[in-house]
């Protein structure tokens, strides 16, 4: 008789994974994370009341299953890394249900789901401030490819998203669990009117607004930027192995010049992307022979500047390592960093090194407990070391392009996933935004578009123009509304080119922050509170 009910129960299971799922894997379908733990609360409202064993199991399928379908594609750069970026992110989701089923056992009626929520919020948003920091799969960014649903992100960020998420799913949840025990009858006609209205409104309000905002929203211009963006396709695995930097230089310099034929000699910012050369030493980056041909090149082309990634270094000839990231390095040691550069002909070029690095690839979390490991794991396997060194630098920084230096934020590849950090480029008075990456390690896989539907609400929350190049596809320019005006297809070479507006206006979430993460923090930390003292002492509880 019981294999009935558990057939329904694993199949709602897997409808619940199917609804988290598609947002981030098909375009305009973030609507659905509205009603997707609808069939999980169900299930395991059932599961309790049944008194089923290994409860535990249904909530840590969906969220495996869910991890798995959305970031598998992280595997194709590394196999190891992959799986545990889903293992272990799947572990902190079912953590956080097995937090809620605590919490239903001393907290009674609606508590223990406005516990579940404001927990789950609170875990996102630490989790962005974390050294192992993996907020790919934060509720509010389930309308990444929906940006017109939520234009009300330049008040709320991408934490008002999460937030929405939880009120539609508790809110339906709620309704058919009045239904079906029969509490619906019971009210009366005006208790039941509010009810409708209120899911009504919980679900249709922000889509509404959003529709209002995104109608009446005039883009902000305190002038333009001419931006050509030069995308030169290079297989990274090759670009990094077997390819060598000249011939990289040439075929980026060549698209440009095809881009600047016929141009008049007036101010133009070329971007490059993400890491694309690997010779340059802080100590005397004009000795970079990349950075020698890129500037004999702007020499040729007045008015113009170039944007670009590299890998740079900094020698020390010392006895002691300056830093536990530091590896030895001759005589000396060496720290590695990944930059962006502001190159002008005949200048000593303006850099920013990324802040916000990979856990494995570039950041070594932790560098105490894990450099030690990492250092003894590489002797024992006879490589390299296993993990990145990088180093990033405390907070953003601006680079300036032209005559009049105008402030420009450059978020670098993975720093563009992260909201309120990238508030920090517009409080610090960028007028204008760039993203440089390199999302080819993953191949044509959903990777590389989630990646950039990231960008789209960095631009909705910042309300500033984006100009965005990786080095294949996508490269685009993204406007103040989150929309694509013009990009490139995947695996392609060549450039774009298109005016970027400046803006000095901040937005309501610039200006305040995250406020819906500290909000639902507080409110976490006083529920935890009032928990913690109906377990220790449970004759408090009424």
């Amino acid at each position: 008789m019981m294999r009935r009910p558990q057939t329904l129960l694993w199949l709602l299971t897997a409808l619940s994974a199917l609804l988290l799922s598609l947002p981030w894997l098909v375009p305009h379908t973030g609507a659905l994370a509205l009603v997707a733990f609808v069939p999980l609360l169900y299930v395991d409202a059932f599961a309790e009341r049944e008194k089923l064993r290994c409860r535990w199991m249904y909530p840590a399928a969906t969220f495996l299953a869910w991890n798995a379908a959305t970031t598998f594609w992280v595997c194709n750069a590394t196999v190891g890394g992959g799986l545990f970026a889903i293992v272990a992110n799947a572990a902190q989701m079912l953590l956080v249900w097995l937090l809620f089923r605590l919490a239903k056992k001393r907290l009674h009626g609606v508590l223990p789901y406005l516990f579940l929520a404001v927990m789950w919020i609170a875990w996102e948003r630490h989790y962005f401030d974390v050294q192992i920091s993996w907020p790919w799969l934060t509720l509010g960014g389930a309308f990444a490819q929906s940006t017109r649903t939520v234009q009300w992100y330049e008040y709320t960020g991408m934490m008002g998203g999460s937030l929405w998420v939880w009120l539609c799913n508790l809110g339906v949840f709620g309704l058919m669990t009045a239904l079906r025990d029969g509490r619906w009858q019971r009210w009366n006609d005006l208790a039941r009117g509010c009810a409708s209205v209120g899911i009504v409104l919980a679900v249709a309000g922000p889509v509404l607004v959003s529709k209002l905002i995104y109608s009446a929203y005039e883009e902000r211009s305190e002038g333009t930027v001419d931006v050509v963006i030069g995308q030169p396709n290079f297989d990274p695995y090759e670009k990094f192995e077997s390819l060598p930097q000249s011939a990289q230089t040439t075929v980026l310099l060549d698209e440009f010049e095809g881009a600047l034929a016929g141009r008049p000699a007036t101010p133009v910012l070329l971007l490059g992307p993400e890491t694309f050369t690997g010779d340059v030493f802080l100590d005397d980056p004009q000795s970079s022979p990349t950075l020698q041909r890129v500037q004999r090149f702007l020499g040729e082309h007045p008015g113009a500047e170039m944007l670009l990634g590299a890998s740079t270094y900094e020698i020390f000839q010392t006895r002691a390592a300056p830093d536990i990231l530091a590896r030895p390095f001759g005589d000396g040691w060496v720290l590695s960093h990944n930059s962006a550069l502001m190159v002008r002909p005949g200048e000593e070029p303006e850099i920013y090194h990324k802040s916000k690095l990979v856990v494995g690839t570039e950041l070594t979390p932790y560098p105490r407990i894990f450099a030690p490991l990492d250092d003894w794991l590489s002797k024992k396997m006879g490589v390299g070391g296993l993990m990145g060194r990088c180093v990033g630098q405390d907070g953003v920084s601006l680079l300036h392009f032209g005559p009049g230096r105008i402030p420009i934020g450059c978020a670098i590849c993975y720093e563009s996933v992260y909201g309120e950090y990238a508030a920090e480029y517009v409080r610090a008075g960028a007028k204008a935004m760039t993203v440089i990456t390199n999302d080819a390690w993953w191949g044509n896989t959903p990777g590389y578009r989630q990646h950039l539907s990231y960008a789209r609400l960095r631009a909705i929350e910042l309300r500033r123009d984006i100009a965005r190049c990786g080095n294949t596809g996508i490269s685009c320019f993204i406007d103040q509304r989150g929309e694509i005006l013009s990009q490139t297809d995947w695996w392609t070479r060549g450039t774009l080119s298109s005016l970027v507006h400046l803006s000095s206006a901040q937005t309501a979430f610039v200006r305040h922050g995250d406020v819906v993460g500290r909000v639902c923090t507080l409110v976490f930390l006083l529920l935890a509170a009032v928990l913690l003292v109906r377990l220790f002492l449970p004759g408090k509880r009424r």
